[in-house]
């Protein structure tokens, strides 16, 4: 019996013009473009098919789901975070946390997605993986704690810049509105540092700001967080 071959997945007529020729690549590279200008909330397979001209199944030819297409999309914005190799542990680190925030940056859109597709086949990085490991062992850490410390360097770098670059909310305006006015309604005698601070805060701190990273980065809040984060491990380190 003659083995049925695989074939290349038809395009759709449309209106005719010449569509490119479809790859993995320009599927997840479309899909990225498509979630950089619109947002996740109206990305689907659908208008990625639309965009690239095509029907919707062409598109599980090249990735089977929807979760792994934008594991895919998560692996192509982290691409190149890795630092250079020779560089010292503590040198590696900041640049790895700095190189990952740079690439949230200039897709903050994605910030959303990676806390969850991190943990996907598709998405895992092994070199930044082997990289990580490579590092925290030259420092000295070993076993258990070499895991303990693996965790805690990917919780801490999608942690700060995930929140930094969260989505805004549909009435960012109100909220803006809403928070320009939080110091007046403060009680001085109770919250004595909350009314201090408040005014050096709002618009450019967690919890108290009405756009994300895109608008307005958090630059110092970034330094002192990554400064913060290596001194603890070597601190950890001492006290082994």
């Amino acid at each position: 019996m003659a083995t049925k071959s695989k074939t290349t997945p038809r395009r759709g007529l449309g209106s005719g013009k010449s569509a490119p020729a479809m790859s993995k690549e320009l599927v997840v590279e479309t899909a990225l473009r498509l979630i950089d200008e619109n947002g996740l909330q109206t990305f689907s397979i659908r208008n990625l098919a639309k965009t690239l001209e095509c029907y919707p199944t062409a598109i599980y030819w090249y990735t089977p789901s929807r979760h792994l297409l934008v594991a895919e999309v998560v692996t192509l914005v982290l691409a190149d975070v890795v630092p250079d190799d020779a560089l010292p542990w503590q040198a590696w680190l900041k640049a790895l946390f700095r190189g990952y925030r740079e690439s949230i940056a200039r897709h903050p859109n994605v910030a959303p997605l990676i806390g969850v597709n991190l943990v996907s086949n598709a998405s895992v990085n092994v070199d930044l993986i082997e990289g990580i490991l490579a590092k925290l062992a030259s420092a000295g850490f070993r076993e258990e704690r070499l895991v303990d410390a693996f965790n805690a360097v990917i919780g801490s770098m999608v942690g700060f810049t995930t929140q930094e670059f969260a989505m805004l909310p549909p009435d960012a305006d109100e909220l803006e509105r809403d928070l320009k006015g939080f110091s007046e309604g403060i009680d001085a005698t109770q919250h004595p540092m909350v009314a201090r601070m408040a005014p050096k805060m709002l618009g450019s701190a967690f919890l108290l700001r009405w756009s994300n990273g895109a608008v307005s980065p958090l630059q110092g809040g970034f330094d002192f967080y990554v400064d913060a984060f290596v001194a603890g491990l070597e601190a950890m380190l001492a006290l082994d």
